[in-house]
């Protein structure tokens, strides 16, 4: 229990000094999420333990492993908004909250969060840890189409 609170608290302390440094970033996406965050949360699948592996059985799917408590996780989420609605139907777009999907995270191995994962056909394509830009989760999921 105290070895799993300090990888807690570590993760938390990486994940502040990673905000720190992308402050003014997300301050901007965290103003244009209210405008966009309607339109584009239709498009972004919600998937549990129970969900999951049917969602993403077939083609490609971008999964975010978040949770709500997580700064960088928050910050993610507008950008995974924009990536669903520049890739409008040419692959699924996910999110999976790793308190609400313990075994869907661990069977991924995820450790640190965000964790952002590209499926083909249900196996990983690739994977990235932290926060990451638009730019790059549109490139890894048009290579895997």
């Amino acid at each position: 229990m105290m070895k799993t609170m300090r990888v807690l608290l570590s993760i938390c302390a990486c994940a502040l000094l990673v905000m720190a440094g992308c402050k003014k970033e997300s301050a901007a996406e965290a103003g244009a999420a209210p405008a966009a965050d309607g339109a584009a949360k239709s498009s972004v699948l919600d998937l549990d333990d129970t969900t999951f592996a049917a969602a993403t059985a077939q083609g490609v799917v971008l999964v975010d492993f978040w949770a709500p408590w997580c700064p960088p996780c928050r910050a993610q989420g507008p950008i995974i908004d924009a990536v669903a609605k520049q890739l409008g139907d040419t692959a699924k777009v996910a999110k999976v909250n790793v308190d609400k999907a313990k075994t869907t995270a661990q069977t991924f191995g995820v450790r640190s969060i965000p964790t952002l994962v590209v499926l083909k056909d249900g196996k990983t394509v690739k994977s990235f840890t932290g926060l990451t830009q638009a730019d790059a989760l549109v490139a890894a999921v048009k290579e895997a189409l």
